[in-house]
């Protein structure tokens, strides 16, 4: 694996949270492809970059600020497809009266992305959370939001459900 594929993969991955936490929806661009598909879990699913913009200002539009902080990039590499495997921890501020004005989860992105010119773009993301914090109604922006379901890692890898570790192993 070349070392300027893997730095790019990781930019692509890092430069998703730097688009969120400053609410500028123009760097999907540089971020998906056109075609994405997305499941976070728990029926939050999109497909296709203008449908993800869309919905996704739309859930971050009620913020004070929110901060993704993403982490130990595990990456695989094979001609124009690569796999990262990603933790992330994801905080979310927003003033709901009683409560607190914080929420926060901790999980894991498992990307793949396809090579375009220079740059790798993610086409498919699936986004687990391991753990959750705080008070539940500062995510609850919209009826497609809520407390995400909680899944183990280790258990999904031994149910075959993570790709980059499938990558790893083959």
């Amino acid at each position: 694996m070349h070392n300027n594929d893997r730095m790019g993969v990781v930019h692509t991955t890092n430069l998703y949270a730097t688009a969120v936490d400053t609410l500028q929806w123009a760097l999907f661009d540089q971020v998906f492809t056109p075609d994405i598909s997305i499941d976070f879990g728990g029926g939050a699913v999109w497909s296709g970059l203008e449908p993800l913009r869309e919905a996704f200002a739309a859930i971050h539009a009620p913020f004070t600020a929110t901060q993704h902080i993403t982490t130990n990039h595990t990456v695989t590499i094979e001609g124009d497809r690569a796999h990262c495997f990603s933790y992330v921890l994801g905080r979310f501020i927003r003033d709901v009266g009683e409560g607190g004005n914080m929420f926060e989860s901790g999980g894991w992105y498992d990307d793949t992305l396809v090579r375009d010119g220079q740059n790798w773009l993610i086409a498919r993301r699936i986004c687990r959370s391991i753990w959750v914090n705080g008070n539940p109604q500062v995510l609850a922006t919209g009826p497609e939001t809520g407390i995400p379901e909680l899944f183990s890692p280790a258990a999904e890898a031994a149910a075959g459900r993570v790709e980059t570790v499938r990558a790893l192993l083959s």
